[in-house]
This record gives C-alpha cells, sequence and structure tokens, in this order.
C-alpha cells in the first residue's frame, strides 16, 4: 500500500521528471554557446552532480565540488569527472583563476543567507575566467523543489506552519525545502556586476534566471 504521506511529493516528481531532463538538456546547450565550453576546458561544479553532463556529448573535464556524502561519485560518465570535497562558500583548495569556468545548477538558493550567497558568489567570480550560475525564479507559478503553487507569495507564517507539518512526516526532505532562500534577479545583479542575465521561460513565463560571463572577447546579450 502507498504511503499517502508520500504519495503528493511522489506524483510531483514523477511527472517532473521528463520536463525537468528537457529543460536540463537545453540550459547545457546554452551553457556550451554562451561559455565556450569544450574538450580541453577545466570546469568547475560548485554543489552539483554528475548527471546534469550527460547530455552533452563533448567529453569534458570536470572537477565537482560539494559537501562531504552529497555527489554521487558512482554514477558512470564519459566524461573526465573528478570529485573533491570542499565548501562552495569557502573553496580553499584552489588559486585565483584556477578553472576556465565555473558551473552551477540551482545550489545558490541554497548555500544559506545573503552573507553566504555573497561568499558564494565571490568564489564563483574568484575561481575562473568565465562562469554560468542558474536559479530557480520565484515568479514561475510551480515552486521547483516542492511542487506548490505560488509558494514564495504565500504568507511568511502559512509556509512556516505547513513546513512544520511536512517536518513530521519528511524531514531530511523538509530541511532542503526550509533550507531554500530564493534569489531575486536584481540580487543576481549585485552579486555579479559584470555578468549578464539570461531568463529561461516556458509557456512565455520566467523559469530560472541564469547569470553568466563568457571568455575573453564574448559578446552576449542579456535578456
Amino acid at each position: 500500500m502507498i504511503d499517502l504521506r508520500f504519495l503528493r511529493i511522489r506524483v510531483f516528481y514523477r511527472l517532473l521528471s521528463p520536463f525537468s531532463a528537457r529543460s536540463r538538456s537545453k540550459r547545457m546547450l546554452d551553457f556550451i554557446r554562451l561559455t565556450g565550453a569544450k574538450e580541453g576546458v577545466s570546469i568547475i561544479d560548485l554543489g552539483g552532480q554528475p548527471m546534469i553532463w550527460d547530455s552533452i556529448e563533448s567529453p569534458l573535464e570536470i572537477t565537482i565540488l560539494n559537501l562531504p556524502g552529497i555527489a554521487k561519485i558512482s554514477r558512470q560518465s564519459h566524461h573526465h569527472i573528478e570529485y573533491v570535497v570542499g565548501d562552495a562558500c569557502n573553496v580553499t583548495d584552489y588559486e585565483d583563476g584556477s578553472f576556465d569556468i565555473v558551473f552551477s545548477n540551482s545550489v545558490i538558493e541554497h548555500v544559506g543567507g545573503p552573507a553566504a550567497r555573497l561568499d558564494f558568489a565571490r568564489e564563483v567570480r574568484r575561481l575562473g575566467r568565465a562562469y554560468w550560475v542558474q536559479t530557480p525564479c520565484k515568479y514561475f507559478p510551480i515552486e521547483a523543489h516542492n511542487g506548490m503553487p505560488f509558494w514564495w507569495f504565500y504568507p511568511s507564517a502559512l509556509r512556516q506552519a505547513m513546513i512544520a507539518r511536512w517536518k513530521k512526516k519528511l524531514p531530511e526532505w523538509t530541511e532542503m525545502i526550509e533550507g531554500t532562500d530564493i534569489i531575486s534577479r536584481d540580487e543576481l545583479e549585485r552579486l555579479f556586476p559584470e555578468g549578464k542575465i539570461l531568463v529561461e521561460r516556458f509557456l512565455g513565463l520566467p523559469k530560472s534566471y541564469i547569470v553568466f560571463r563568457g571568455p575573453v572577447g564574448f559578446a552576449g546579450t542579456a535578456d
């Protein structure tokens, strides 16, 4: 018998899966096009997982930095991936400009409050000559992490009451939801002043923001 405590979440993620796969594939094509990532280019993925790179056919040199026990290091990949343990807000093992490109997908909204996001942005800008940072947009009707409609427009007291109820049933999942802090376009522009903003859309609605800086000589356009 299906545990009804998990039913809504299971249905949400089951329905989300093919949509997310198509969205990630398109996003990664944009990443290649706008940053010039190709074989021989060094990339560090801050807080990432290997599966997001599956849709890129050309083998890449990727370093994935994540907290202990988070990265799925057993996953097979046609890319050359090195896994390192570390804090994306304080990367102590690499000097300035150690990588050609810094990549981050749906991570900055999980690192903590404004001070932690500032530290994260500092490390992104420090580590690479180009970067690509994506985060969901609060104006998309369905919240990307918990599947609730217009979640960020609920009164704070209502959100906290729902989180308290979820925590009794799914504590680990709720910890992720509770630790998510949506990032506005204005804040991204302040954190990455030299970056350009790309708005991902679905059916004309803004789905996520990407702030990026291409290699030297890049002449991209912002949305």
